[in-house]
């Protein structure tokens, strides 16, 4: 089954032609890779997909639905850069998990056995049961990527989207994670991974997309991350 179909996505920020005409199917099971220089649209493709931005032209389809019926049935996750969070907000890392389980909690977001299960659960997979109770601003950065990565994984949604998961984190923790990543995957879920890293993509992905506003190569890493490839990517730049 389809778990993500763009066909043709057209995004503009003002002036600015942020995507164009982009398509991209994955599969169940699928770990993409999402590479591109800072500018490329790589984050405007994820915005797109959570249907948080309104396309000039083309379609986002997650497992057969709109970006906004997938959002309210909690079927796609999205793991931001651990930079985006304010460190000195009040919240503790398993409380930042739960927010994973919001959607089937109700408008008064009590939760039940089975939501709080699935967070110790989640911790669990990620190496992080122990820091359950710790405030997030007093993380490393590494495990308060590994907190919103177990928060995904509490989600239980299909599809996860990865904003540069491994930026500034150490090789074990990206070996950790890269495992529980192929785990889920081989689960049926499906990642979408936005990252820099070539030797990780190479580990991690069975399929990487280059992106520089339009779609230039999508393939296999052995297809796909070559010198004359990479330069081609890495030499243009377009806005996002």
């Amino acid at each position: 089954m389809t778990a993500l179909e763009i066909a043709g996505l057209t995004v503009r920020h003002g002036e600015v032609l942020a995507l164009d005409d982009v398509s991209l199917r994955l599969g169940e099971g699928t770990v993409c890779g999402l590479m591109g220089a800072n500018g490329s649209g790589k984050s405007t493709l994820f915005r797109a997909v959570m249907g948080l931005v309104r396309p000039v032209s083309g379609t986002v389809r997650v497992l057969g639905a709109t970006s906004a019926t997938a959002r309210r049935r909690a079927a796609v996750a999205y793991m931001p850069q651990a930079e985006a969070i304010d460190p000195d907000f009040p919240i503790l890392a398993h409380q930042v998990v739960l927010t994973g389980r919001y959607a089937g909690m109700g408008t008064m977001r009590r939760a039940r056995p089975a939501d709080r299960a699935a967070v110790e659960a989640a911790l669990d997979r990620v190496g992080l049961t122990g820091y359950a109770d710790r405030q997030i601003g007093r993380l490393s950065g590494g495990q308060r990527k590994r907190v919103f990565l177990a928060r995904a994984i509490a989600q239980d949604a299909p599809l996860l989207l990865l904003d540069e998961p491994f930026a500034g984190v150490d090789h074990r923790t990206q070996e950790e994670m890269t495992g529980v990543l192929g785990e889920l995957a081989a689960a049926g879920r499906t990642v979408l991974v936005s990252t820099h890293d070539v030797a990780g993509v190479s580990r991690l992905c069975g399929r990487v997309v280059l992106l520089a506003g339009r779609l230039l190569a999508d393939g296999t890493p052995d297809e796909v991350l070559t010198p004359e490839v990479l330069g081609r990517v890495f030499g243009l730049r377009n806005a996002s």
